[in-house]
């Protein structure tokens, strides 16, 4: 058994042993809200945003990007789960401002293997077969990290399942100081509709 497989589980083992009573925590979330996020390791939804078990939904993935196993997501926390209100929080320093669609491509096709960065870029290993099945994945990078907010926000606010009458906040978390900044050009997309007024 590998070291931090044995870590896990010790820690799962004193968690169960002072569960008390989160068993009786219901599957809505109790806030009625979600947050899209990244999947980096400084981010920590329940604590910048104050959450604590049972409160809110929380999707992550690599830069917080609205796709479409997101917006999945997304449409079933308000259809079947109630959520009235979402959140979209992409940070800075973020990986995903490292590469391009290409650059991943060209790593994975040389190899499957860990690739390093250093001042000249990235590079792989060249060990062990690649693939060109990165070819078909939309990677989701940028390089402007407000206009990714904005782009996200958009891409959730337009999508034909998303009703116009949940408000979409845009922010950037900061790594340094731990501060939500909003971005006020995607909350502006993200505004809510009035459902009496949507025709």
């Amino acid at each position: 058994m590998g070291q931090i497989l044995k870590e896990v589980l010790a820690a799962n083992q004193s968690y169960a042993e002072n569960f008390g009573a989160k068993e009786n925590l219901s599957l809505p979330p109790s806030r009625h809200f979600a947050i899209l996020t990244c999947m980096d390791a400084r981010l920590d939804p329940a604590k910048f945003a104050g959450l604590t078990e049972g409160d809110a939904h929380v999707i992550r993935n690599a830069g917080g990007r609205a796709s479409d196993d997101a917006i999945r997501s997304l449409v079933i926390s308000y259809k079947l789960l109630g959520t009235k209100e979402w959140f979209v929080i992409h940070h800075s320093d973020c990986g995903m401002q490292l590469f391009t669609d290409r650059t991943i491509r060209g790593l994975l096709a040389s190899s499957l293997k860990t690739a390093s960065i250093d001042a000249n870029g990235w590079h792989d290993s060249g060990e062990g077969e690649g693939s060109d099945e990165g070819e078909f994945i939309d990677w989701l990078t940028f390089s402007d990290l407000a206009e990714s907010v904005a782009v996200d926000v958009k891409r959730i606010r337009n999508h034909p399942l998303v009703p116009k009458e949940i408000p979409i906040y845009g922010f950037i978390y900061d790594v340094k100081t731990g501060k939500l900044i909003e971005v006020p050009q995607a909350t502006e997309i993200g505004k809510a509709i009035a459902s009496e007024s949507i025709q």
